[in-house]
């Protein structure tokens, strides 16, 4: 109970804590449109970070995910924009490729990272052969959905509460979910209570398609356009969204709300070290070294209460 606890109480900690010192520093930026700006692609990693965790639900890692969502910023802005139908077509059997990939690592006993690394080139040779260069457009109604403004909340806070929300009831409440995190802790107990455990994996990649093609759609709706390299960094920054936000390699473990706030964590702190007018080069390093101090403080804590 207590590392639950401290599981979802350290993300938000680290997030009220990096945006009070955005405050002080830009003081602007408390307000609508300064919201909006710190959380402009919140909405995309917050999505490729549930995409990993649910493949880290099921004690995988995903290598691949960052060119599978530049794959799918791609097929939107070129199939998806031009010929609806077709470019639906592809994103399911996008989704389905991710599904066999989940059944064929199990059941073949295959290691999960070096297969999900393999097809990184395989996503990101499709996506530079549909775009070879920048280019494409988004569809104007995912245009339209990524630039709303409602009241009080910028769009990006309040797709991401939902977002959270609804994949807490997904993963936390509903039967598929507590059998998906069961699978990650235990399979072979699942397997003797009579489920398919071929099926429940490829179920859980086929979740983390979905929410990797969601991610695709949404990061062109905010650039506008598409690129074969345009989420490639999406695959370390969606495994550090999980763990920060309460998740751990030991699968079952996972928080959707926890991976949510780390999500928006790592966006504001992009924000935060551009107003310390650090260098891009330094800035993924800084990044890094606010992950270790939030999981070294939430190890600290585990340890003094006395959870291993």
């Amino acid at each position: 109970m207590m590392l639950s606890r401290y599981r979802i109480l350290l993300p938000v900690v680290s997030l009220a804590v990096l945006l009070a010192a955005t405050f002080y520093m830009q003081p602007r930026a408390m307000s609508y449109f300064g919201l909006n700006l710190l959380f402009n692609l919140a909405v995309p990693i917050a999505l490729a970070t549930l995409a990993q965790m649910m493949v880290i639900m099921v004690n995988d890692i995903d290598l691949s995910l960052g060119a599978f969502v530049s794959l799918v910023a791609c097929v939107t802005a070129t199939y998806l924009n031009d010929t609806p139908l077709l470019g639906v077509l592809i994103l399911l059997a996008l989704i389905g490729g991710y599904a066999l990939m989940g059944a064929v690592i199990h059941v073949l006993e295959l290691p999960a990272i070096v297969v999900t690394l393999g097809m990184s080139f395989v996503w990101g040779g499709l996506a530079l052969f549909l775009l070879p260069t920048p280019g494409g457009a988004s569809p104007g109604w995912i245009r339209t959905i990524m630039t709303v403004k409602p009241p009080l909340m910028p769009m990006a806070v309040v797709a991401a509460i939902l977002i959270a929300a609804l994949t807490h009831v997904l993963v936390i409440r509903s039967r598929l979910g507590t059998v998906l995190r069961g699978l990650g802790g235990n399979a072979r107990s699942i397997a003797r209570a009579g489920w398919n455990v071929t099926a429940l994996k490829a179920t859980a990649y086929a979740l983390a398609g979905l929410f990797g093609v969601l991610a695709g759609m949404a990061l062109v709706g905010l650039t506008t356009s598409a690129d074969a390299n345009i989420a490639l960094r999406y695959t370390l920054l969606s495994i550090a969204g999980v763990i920060l936000g309460g998740g751990e390699f030991i699968g079952g473990k996972v928080s959707p709300v926890g991976a949510v706030i780390g999500a928006l964590t790592l966006t504001l702190a992009a924000s935060f070290l551009s107003f310390l007018k650090l260098s891009p080069d330094w800035q993924i390093g800084a990044q890094g070294a606010i992950l270790i101090l939030v999981l070294t403080a939430r190890l600290l804590f585990s340890r003094k209460g006395g959870v291993a």
